[in-house]
């Protein structure tokens, strides 16, 4: 029996936010989106700690800045970490300019089960077609170019859908990638394993930070301690693969024995219950191993989110990269559509920001991992690949720059903005204590008060929008139209940086 053929304009693979995103600002402009998922939502993914750029930026761009705060998720005003050997932990607040104080200064901490399932209903109220149960089994693709997909549908019959794009959202263990070309390349220093579970009753940071996503080193890793609730915490132990043996045998122990060496996250779970019922009454295990594709692209398939790179989770950058890349995705494919601009074009702008992006937070947190000051500890020593005493940190320092957005935004108030950055910078890095004074090392450099603006662009296109004036991003770069859903032509100076590196050298 023949498979049913139908027609659209775009098959988004996946329902998650990258996929969700980018279905969504892809409707926004009349096109026809089929979005196939394979599950049915709400269905369980691990929480996640927001970035300000997602909640602010891409979260107004979609519609869906009244659900985020209907549904009541912890609000966090930056991250706290027990990193190097002081005892107390120090904070990272999101610095943000004047127009954007207030709301746009915080983001959320997330059960994934409902922020995912407000970003896929959004789009069906966008006018995708959303087809939960929906299970891609092959790409359709000649030498020339992806021409649709092949699933089953939730009655089990064999459908095809053809395309003049595919939208590959479908995570890092979906295949579909593969249907891009080129290969998957692994870091060589991010190589790590978390096991991770749910606690009822943990304590919390003190107020105004309660709501802060808290890291703590310990010899073999590192713990997250993510408040979901007021109640909830998300906890787990990421240790690197030479470690990994301690996870085959008794999981509860391992978790345990993990937390016993972290003093902080002991102290706080002390009267604290494991969740061990429901949906988030499993203990889990996930190898986190950076890697990001050789290409996103070839003509008429694109992959954003984990199909296309992963980096290390200290800075929760999973939802943040998605997101964006479904913005980015949206963008170019509807410059094709639209017409006015070539294919090959608006996805090199796309590659080269994206992986721009990438290159930010893996150098990132590179130096950040190099911040642990107990020489002595394996995991560091495993992990150390910057001598920040050696290295320019000028360069360094632009990473910084992309921790909420890999673009930047040239409104008149901006020097202002960039004052107000670096005092708040000033502050986190006057902390009179060994890490404190790392910090201010790191961040204190005269040129994070050209940087830091970038932080902030995405938020200052969400809340301004048309308002909103860019620069091209990369060399004779394209610049996001008036209301963000597409490119236009942009000069010939980069607003930032340039062409970002191979992934060779980034996985290096």
């Amino acid at each position: 029996m023949s498979p049913i053929i139908e027609n659209a304009d775009v098959v988004v693979v996946g329902g998650g936010p990258g996929g969700s995103t980018a279905a969504t600002l892809l409707a926004k402009r009349g096109h026809r989106v089929v979005l196939l998922e394979k599950e049915t939502f709400p269905r369980y993914q691990i929480g996640e700690s927001l970035l300000p750029s997602t909640v602010h930026g891409i979260g107004r761009m979609l519609g869906v800045t009244e659900d985020f705060e209907k549904a009541g998720f912890t609000v966090k005003r930056g991250g706290s970490f027990r990193w190097g050997t002081n005892p107390v932990p120090w904070n990272f607040l999101f610095a943000v300019a004047p127009e954007l104080s207030g709301p746009t200064s915080t983001a959320y901490q997330v059960e994934r089960m409902k922020f995912d399932d407000i970003l896929l209903r959004n789009a069906q109220r966008n006018g995708v077609d959303v087809r939960e149960n929906s299970a891609v089994t092959d790409v359709i693709s000649d030498a020339a170019r992806v021409r649709g997909v092949r699933y089953t549908d939730p009655e089990g019959a064999e459908r095809e859908i053809h395309a003049t794009f595919v939208v590959d959202a479908s995570g890092n263990r979906s295949r579909v990638h593969q249907h891009v070309g080129g290969e998957r390349i692994y870091s060589e220093f991010f190589k790590n394993i978390a096991l991770f579970g749910y606690f009822e009753g943990g304590k919390r940071l003190p107020a105004p930070d309660s709501g802060n996503i808290l890291c703590a080193a310990f010899d073999e890793g590192w713990i997250w301690y993510i408040p979901l609730s007021d109640t909830l915490t998300s906890v787990g132990a990421v240790i690197s693969r030479e470690h990994a043996s301690r996870l085959q045998g008794d999981q509860e122990q391992a978790l345990r024995g993990f937390i016993d060496r972290c003093e902080i996250v002991k102290d706080f779970l002390a009267g604290a219950t494991r969740v061990t019922e429901g949906v988030y009454g499993e203990l889990r295990t996930r190898k986190d191993y950076s890697y990001t594709n050789s290409t996103f692209h070839r003509p008429g398939m694109v992959l954003v989110g984990d199909a296309a790179c992963f980096i290390d989770p200290v800075f929760s950058t999973g939802v943040h990269l998605a997101t964006y890349a479904g913005l980015l995705a949206a963008r170019s494919i509807n410059s094709v559509l639209d017409g006015t601009l070539p294919e090959e074009r608006v996805f090199a702008e796309f590659e080269g920001r994206y992986r721009r992006e990438y290159r930010v937070f893996y150098e990132f947190l590179s130096a950040f991992y190099d911040m642990q000051t107990n020489e002595e500890s394996y995991f560091w020593k495993a992990r150390k690949v910057t001598n920040l005493d050696a290295t320019d940190l000028e360069a360094f320092v632009t990473l910084v720059a992309g921790a909420h957005s890999g673009e930047r935004a040239l409104v008149s108030s901006f020097q202002s903005a960039s004052d107000d950055l670096a005092g708040a910078v000033e502050r986190t890095g006057s902390m009179q204590t060994p890490s404190g004074e790392r910090m201010h090392h790191l961040f204190g450099t005269p040129v994070v008060r050209e940087v830091m603006a970038e932080m902030n662009n995405i938020q200052v296109r969400g809340v301004q929008g048309l308002a909103a004036h860019e620069l091209p991003l990369l060399d004779d770069g394209l610049v996001p139209s008036p209301d963000g859903l597409s490119w236009a032509a942009g000069g010939s100076s980069p607003a930032a940086g340039g062409s970002s590196s191979t992934d060779q050298e980034v996985a290096r």
